[in-house]
């Protein structure tokens, strides 16, 4: 039986609106940029665009950047429309972890089959890849008996999206489909590996938990992939580091269950990951300011501006991100550590059973 009989519109929840405010933060700037109603070409291929010749080039940041940049006003709301419209359901059904985790499968495999579809030079940016991931993703719960829509929600949605797409000669087809099936499949995958987790993990992890590790692993995914992590990693082929690194992962989600299986655990995980937080922030920051030139020139550019303000000072300005990350995270997650201080051993059980009543998705 479905979870929830879903209407035709869902309210968004958090993480819906933190992607929409990244996305709008982002796509503003460029228009700001641009001084007029479209960004051009090479702002946009400057700022992250996707391109023929950027996995070539291992710019593989490209692969995330491109889906927050947008042409115009128009293409920005379109996509924002999108998110809204599917991302409350998705969201509310799946949680705001897995649905970041689909949102950014979507994007990245969708400009990754779009990339091995284009047979000509090419520029793209837009969510589109990461919202068609949401609608096949929702697509897949329905298939699944989870999700509790009518039909004519797919076929009206799908329908104005074609529609539209029809009526556009510049939208980028393997963007859209790419990431639909990638939400789709990234989807199924997870009600999977919720159904193995019973047998993996003892706990059912907190959502603030669950978001954290999974930003967390974001990190560790795009570090995986970067130059330094190459000469760090001599001889180790770019799949293997890879390998490396999931593993790595899956033994730091086993020992925060462990310790969520403790008494006052949760109240321990949550700190740690302030302070994991912390020095990630730290690094990427110090990591930043490594690329500084001492005698970066002040340009009309804003970001130019403010790198010249940054880089004579980067310890002091990575280590103040870093003390602002860890406070952020033990703000948000105030809830969690006063149940987790309080706690007499109950928590844990409840976490306990939770993971055990609940079979995938």
């Amino acid at each position: 039986m479905p979870s929830y009989r879903a209407s035709f519109f869902e309210v968004p929840h958090a993480a819906v609106y933190a992607l929409m405010t990244v996305t709008v933060l982002a796509s503003g700037f460029c228009l700001i940029q641009a001084g007029g109603p479209a960004a051009p070409a090479e702002l946009l291929y400057r700022y992250g665009g996707m391109y023929a010749g950027a996995i070539a080039r291992h710019e593989y940041w490209r692969l995330l950047a491109y889906g927050f940049l947008h042409v115009n006003f128009v293409h920005l709301t379109m996509n924002m429309l999108c998110l809204v419209l599917w991302g409350g359901h998705l969201e509310r059904r799946v949680g705001p972890a897995y649905f970041l985790v689909i949102y950014l499968c979507a994007m990245v495999f969708g400009a990754v089959i779009g990339n091995g579809i284009h047979s000509t030079p090419y520029l793209t940016v837009g969510a589109s890849g990461a919202t068609s991931g949401i609608l096949g993703a929702l697509l897949c719960l329905w298939i699944l008996g989870k999700l509790d829509v009518r039909f004519d929600f797919f076929a009206i949605n799908i329908g104005l999206n074609i529609a539209f797409a029809l009526g556009n000669s510049r939208i980028d087809w393997g963007v859209h489909l790419g990431g639909f099936a990638a939400g789709l499949i990234a989807c199924a995958l997870l009600d999977l590996i919720e159904k193995v987790n019973p047998y993996a993990l003892r706990c059912k992890f907190p959502e603030a938990v669950k978001v954290n590790l999974t930003l967390l692993a974001c990190v560790a995914a795009v570090w995986a992939w970067s130059d330094q992590a190459r000469a760090i990693a001599a001889g180790i082929s770019g799949w293997g580091l890879a390998v490396v690194v999931l593993v790595g992962c899956c033994a730091i989600v086993k020992l925060v269950d462990l310790a969520l299986s403790m008494k006052k655990g949760l109240a321990i995980v949550v700190i740690a990951l302030a302070g994991a937080n912390a020095v990630t922030i730290l690094l990427c920051g110090l990591a930043l300011a490594s690329s500084c030139s001492p005698r970066w020139p002040t340009g009309s550019v804003p970001l130019d501006n403010l790198l010249v303000m940054v880089c004579p000072n980067p310890v002091l300005i990575a280590g103040l991100a870093a003390i602002g990350a860890a406070a952020v995270t033990l703000w948000l997650c105030a809830k969690d550590i006063s149940r987790g201080i309080e706690d007499v051993g109950f928590v844990a059980t409840s976490l306990r059973a939770e993971r055990n009543r609940r079979h995938g998705l």
